[in-house]
């Protein structure tokens, strides 16, 4: 028990923290306070990229993505539940989501994608963050590139949520968003708001040092579940 209060105390924290950095905590502390107002009917899909035998890449000190992304989406969902957001995880454990009958790993990938697809499109009044990690094939580039689906409201969340990185945590990253490429399945194929977030880049040395830390994972996490709380707000 006493862990469980310790670690909702540092989930707060780290949530008052950045919501002051931020210039939020006003705005946020109604939706705290009265969970059901205005969100009654909305759903948050989190989706952690990757997962089982596709792990997605992998960082400098061999630590496949799906990994990193789900401790980032878990993060989140801890978050969230401060105040009052159950949102929906399209996985909580590092596995793939394939169909039974889908044998190669070529086979396993496109039914764990097509199963993504359709359990967002059953999700009434969604909205989808996708969480991922970067490579380049040199170590010099870095920073958090957030990504828009083809869909209304998306690119909104989007630019909120890249601002809100680059001021809170981010200060020298210059990047802007972008429409998510036509060749990203998932993302080209749900009809609601949804934004790709690739918090960072596995190639370089020290962003990959920082990915891997248990305290920057919950500093990504709070800045992304603080915009989606303001960007529902707005929508409600």
């Amino acid at each position: 028990m006493r862990r469980g209060i310790l670690l909702a105390g540092s989930i707060a924290g780290v949530v008052i923290l950045l919501v002051l950095v931020l210039g939020r905590l006003g705005e946020l502390m109604e939706p705290a306070i009265r969970p059901a107002v205005g969100r009654q009917e909305k759903t948050l899909v989190l989706d952690a990229g990757h997962g089982g035998e596709d792990g997605g890449a992998v960082s400098l000190t061999g630590v496949p993505e799906s990994q990193i992304n789900l401790a980032i989406v878990l993060n989140m969902r801890d978050i969230l539940g401060l105040y009052g957001v159950d949102p929906v995880l399209l996985r909580e454990a590092d596995i793939s989501l394939h169909s039974e009958g889908a044998d190669t790993l070529r086979e396993k990938k496109t039914s764990d994608l097509k199963n993504r697809v359709a359990a967002v499109e059953a999700l009434p009044d969604a909205t989808l963050i996708s969480i991922h990690q970067n490579t380049y094939t040199s170590s010099r580039y870095q920073g958090t590139h957030v990504f828009y689906a083809p869909t209304p409201g998306s690119k909104e969340l989007a630019e909120q949520i890249q601002e809100a990185i680059q001021i809170g945590l981010q200060p020298d990253n210059e990047r802007i968003v972008k429409e998510i490429y036509d060749t990203v399945y998932l993302m080209n194929h749900i009809t609601c708001p949804a934004v790709l977030i690739e918090c960072g880049f596995l190639t370089n040395p020290e962003e990959e040092a920082r990915l891997r830390e248990p305290g920057y994972q919950k500093q990504l996490a709070a800045v992304i579940a603080g915009e989606y709380l303001a960007y529902g707000r707005n929508l409600a």
